[in-house]
């Protein structure tokens, strides 16, 4: 796809794939099979969220205003390990952070302003720049872009109201197992992404960095502190692949 900076937006019929097009009820398609495959691990999330001690309101707040999968689980596993906020907060803004890469590789493409600026970036995730980014033309890659979004948007946020009213009906949803649904849950989001040696040598010495620590420091720290194992060996490492090479990796959630 060429760059597009957005100057000079051309007439609806350009900026997206026209209506009746084979291409945009393919890209229409996909957005839609993601969005729900995506959306309904949001059941999983409103559940924890209720197990860890929000009540249903806060836990809804969380998937509408933070959106993004691996951070939700991050903050609210910590939380209800008896972590401080710090430690939650700073977990999840750190697992957040890539998204604002995704950002820099999609603006020029978007090319959108104001509101929908804003708009756009809180729809920022592993898979509508997976789908934006794979597509042939920029008029479908906008396309994938909004639909992806708002459709794992919108069918996240029903499914973690789902999960969370289900939760909230079991007098102590702990006996459920919940509690060991969050780990359980980033196990199934970095399987897909397991792949060769590098990444098991990588989350094998976060791990044992993580368990090391944990004896002598508050509950939260030895995540952030394998999180900085991961970061500096992608530093050391150096660039990675080209997002559109990986954008076809599933994720499993909105990150």
């Amino acid at each position: 796809m060429t760059n597009d900076t957005g100057a000079g937006r051309p007439p609806d019929a350009a900026w997206f794939p026209p209506r009746g097009a084979p291409q945009r009820a393919a890209v229409l398609r996909a957005a839609m099979g993601v969005g729900v495959a995506t959306g309904a691990y949001g059941v999983s999330f409103g559940a924890i969220g209720v197990a860890s001690g929000l009540n249903i309101a806060q836990t809804c707040v969380l998937s509408l205003f933070m959106f993004s999968g691996g951070s939700q689980f991050a903050l609210v596993g910590i939380l209800a390990s008896g972590g401080g906020v710090a430690a939650a907060a700073g977990t999840a803004a750190l697992l957040g952070s890539r998204n604002s890469f995704y950002g820099l590789r999609l603006a020029n493409l978007l090319g959108v302003r104001g509101w929908r600026r804003a708009a756009a970036a809180h729809l920022v995730i592993d898979e509508s720049t997976a789908v934006a980014t794979t597509q042939a033309t920029e008029p479908a890659g906008r396309l994938g872009f909004w639909a992806t979004g708002i459709s794992v948007f919108v069918l996240w946020n029903i499914a973690t109201l789902l999960g969370a009213i289900g939760a909230g009906l079991i007098a102590d949803p702990n006996v459920l197992g919940l509690d060991a649904a969050a780990p359980a849950a980033f196990a199934a989001l970095l399987a897909p992404r397991m792949r060769g040696r590098e990444p098991w040598a990588i989350a094998l010495g976060a791990a044992a960095v993580a368990l090391l620590a944990a004896p002598f420091v508050p509950a939260g720290v030895p995540v952030l502190l394998a999180a900085a194992v991961a970061i500096l060996a992608g530093l050391w490492r150096g660039p990675g692949p080209d997002l559109a090479e990986r954008a076809g990796e599933p994720s499993g959630e909105p990150a």
